[in-house]
């Protein structure tokens, strides 16, 4: 990866509102790098490959505490929050949150973060409806205050396995969460669901899902999985549903430290009753232990990648495998979808005209879009992930789309727009919803940095 100048091992990644959709990557393994800021601005087409390198001058501009398995988080403002993670490579915990750009506050220590460490890295953040932010960590969850980030309230603990209800859920007892689908007019409680994870000590993957409504919390919902998963993977399919893969079924995160590969693939749709939900897909030939990903693709395939364990028994991993979804194997014709007048800069509670084609019925009728947040995906979690289903009417073949009302629902951000025909999902176009509130595309303000600016999109 030319123009990096720190080692990216183990950091943390969002996709910027900037006008460039840039990817932000921050911290590292070690020394330096744990301190690293780097920014990378594709330029390629189809077909055509990007010249562009990764920025990066860790002496102009840098985190404040050095952080490795830290965890990050677009807030409604436009800025970044940071989240915990270790000061270097199996080194003491930094239990500090941040925020970038540097506003002069000082990293803010957090003691639920410091009473919970090694088992908390890689929290898992999201902005709720209510304002509150939502993390997860071990087995712990709390809400706090987007101004203040004192904490608003607790949620009861994660529950484990049967044999073993203290089994965590984050890294390095790794599980994976996932945010729910949200509907227009966007009144119902937003879901999260944790999926997977181990214990300490004889790392007994975990054999199940969990789910509650942060904004009105309740006792978790457990769902049983078709089998045990640590170091899973989950993929948001433009339907609504979301694809479980990869994995082991023993052990935990770490080299050598998972057995047992899990080969199988799962299809969770949460429209179906509690109970009932996942459905079992086809195998991978493939072990996917350490360091593997499963990203949605703009055609509405995944792709899915990787594998290190380093265990003596499983090649590290280059190939690649791309999952089909079901929805793909109907034998339909996937519907095409263009923006009127490339209009990709979606303010707040708008309307915005599309055209679609469809060969299987009439837009008034089996259509549906949806909107999908820009992730950035490791170690089971997936920043920036979000499912909004909105508001649309159509008349012939254009829809005018309703874009979601508020940063509490849509954070600031890049979405893939998908529309549905039937079950079927177009290739996707990406619009930025919210602008860029915290002028990210004019940071870092130093001559060695290229800036795409703020808007509107080109």
């Amino acid at each position: 990866m030319y123009g990096l100048k720190t080692d990216v091992f183990c950091s943390a990644g969002l996709i910027l509102p900037d006008r460039a959709g840039r990817q932000l990557n921050i911290g590292g393994w070690s020394g330096e790098s744990t301190y690293g800021i780097r920014l990378y601005w594709p330029d390629g087409s189809p077909g055509v490959a990007s010249v562009n390198q990764w920025q990066e001058n860790y002496q102009e501009v840098a985190l404040q505490a050095g952080r490795w398995y830290p965890s990050a988080m677009l807030m409604t403002n436009g800025s970044i929050l940071v989240v915990g993670g270790e000061t270097g490579s199996n080194a003491p915990p930094q239990p500090s949150i941040e925020l970038l750009p540097y506003t002069g506050t000082a990293p803010i220590f957090m003691e639920w973060l410091n009473d919970t460490d090694p088992n908390n890295l890689y929290p898992f953040l999201s902005v709720l409806p209510s304002g509150g932010i939502l993390v997860i960590y071990w087995n712990q969850a709390r809400v706090l205050d987007p101004v203040t980030f004192e904490t608003k309230y607790t949620l009861p603990n994660l529950p484990g396995n049967v044999n073993n209800p203290s089994a965590g859920r984050t890294y390095p007892l790794e599980g994976t969460a996932m945010l729910m689908p949200q509907y227009a007019p966007y009144t119902a409680d937003l879901v999260v669901m944790v999926c997977g994870g181990s214990t300490t000590g004889i790392g007994d993957a975990v054999d199940n899902c969990v789910s509650n409504t942060p904004d009105n919390p309740g006792a978790w919902v457990l769902e049983r999985m078709p089998s045990k998963r640590v170091m899973s993977c989950i993929a948001a399919l433009p339907d609504g549903t979301y694809l479980i893969v990869n994995g082991a079924h023993q052990g935990v995160a770490g080299f050598g430290l998972g057995t047992n590969p899990n080969l199988n693939a799962v299809l969770y749709n949460p429209t179906l009753p509690v109970g009932s939900r996942m459905s079992i897909m086809a195998n991978t030939s493939v072990a996917r232990l350490y360091h593997s990903e499963a990203i949605l693709m703009q055609d509405s395939r995944v792709v899915i990648s990787g594998s290190d364990p380093e265990d003596g028994v499983h090649p590290e991993e280059f190939r690649v495998e791309v999952f089909t979804p079901p929805y793909l194997l109907q034998g339909h014709t996937q519907p095409n979808l263009a923006l009127v007048n490339s209009d990709n800069d979606w303010s707040y509670g708008g309307s915005y005209q599309v055209t679609v084609q469809f060969f299987q019925g009439t837009p008034g009728t089996t259509a549906k879009f949806s909107l999908l947040g820009g992730v950035v995906s490791t170690h089971g979690n997936s920043m920036g992930q979000r499912t909004l289903f909105p508001a649309f009417s159509c008349s012939g073949n254009t829809c005018t789309i309703t874009a979601p009302p508020r940063a509490e629902i849509a954070p600031p951000g890049w979405y893939q727009l998908f529309v549905l025909d039937g079950p079927t999902p177009s290739h996707s176009v990406y619009v930025r919803i919210g602008g860029d509130p915290g002028n990210l595309g004019n940071w870092p303000d130093f001559s060695d940095f290229s800036l795409p600016g703020v808007g509107p999109v080109n």
